[in-house]
Formats: structure tokens, sequence, C-alpha cells
């Protein structure tokens, strides 16, 4: 590996951790405000309805998810949408982590569907965030390198 590799190597795993840091942000202040959307069903509903709010999905999985091929039928159908809907994607390898920011069900007894978030954007003002501003860099940055729905891994804390 020559140095030049080295350093676009180390420059993509920095960009990738500050991507987690903002979207850890992101996640946090969209709790913050109620404008999240969490859970498969909730996801596809919320898309059916109001697509034009939706400026983020998040589609989060684990190792033992990847063998779940309903819930990748439902991904792909996901992904499909909001590529057509120009609705930014990203995918999150780190549910744990996730669960940790955005905390337990809302019925108790039962763990939250963390697999599709919807971040909404129903003032104009929270696109102002320089959080978010970054997820989305990212993502349009992805897309143009051909990575049409980047993973992103949430940093441990």
């Amino acid at each position: 590996m020559t140095l030049e590799e080295q350093l676009s190597g180390d420059q993509s795993i920095g960009k990738m951790e500050s991507v987690g840091n903002a979207l850890e942000e992101v996640l946090h202040e969209a709790k913050l405000q109620r404008t999240i959307t969490i859970g498969v069903y909730e996801a596809a509903k919320l898309l059916n309805v109001d697509p034009d709010n939706v400026v983020l999905c998040l589609l989060a999985t684990d190792d033992k998810d990847n063998q779940d091929v309903a819930l990748q039928i439902h991904f792909t159908l996901i992904q499909a949408f909001c590529c057509e809907n120009d609705i930014n994607i990203l995918r999150v390898s780190n549910m744990s982590r996730l669960a940790e920011i955005l905390g337990g069900s809302d019925k108790p007894g039962e763990p939250a569907d963390l697999h599709c978030i919807l971040i909404n954007n129903p003032h104009e003002l929270q696109i102002k965030d320089p959080a978010l501003k970054e997820v989305i860099c990212y993502c349009k940055e992805s897309r143009y390198l051909d990575q049409w729905v980047p993973v992103i891994n949430l940093p441990e804390r």
C-alpha cells in the first residue's frame, strides 16, 4: 500500500467517524423535536402520506438481520421509494448503539423496531442544523461515488 492510499484510507475513516458523530447529534435533536419516525411500518405509512417532509432515512441492521428475508425485502422497497423521491439514505450497522441513543420502546415489554428510522423536516429551520447538513452532504458525496446507500457505524461511547 502506498503512502497516498494509506492517507486516503485514514481520511475516509476520519470522515466516517465525523459523520457518525453528526448522525448521533441529528438523532438526539430529532427525538427532542419529535421529528423522528421509528419502525418499518410507521416509516412506510409516513412515506406514503408525506414523503416531501422526510430528509433522511436510516436502515439499521445487525449481522443476524442479514438473514431476515422479509426485512431485506422491506429495505429494498424503502430504498427504491427513497431514491425515487430524493430522500437521503444511510445504512447503520450498530443497532445496540442506536438503541442507546434513542432509548427504549414506547410500549413496555416490547423492544423498539429500530430497523427503519425517518428524520422529518417540518420546519425550514431544521435544515440549517450543521450536523444534519454534514450527514446529508455525506449521502450526496456517496451517491456521486456510486455508493447509493452508504454504511455508517455509530461510534461507541
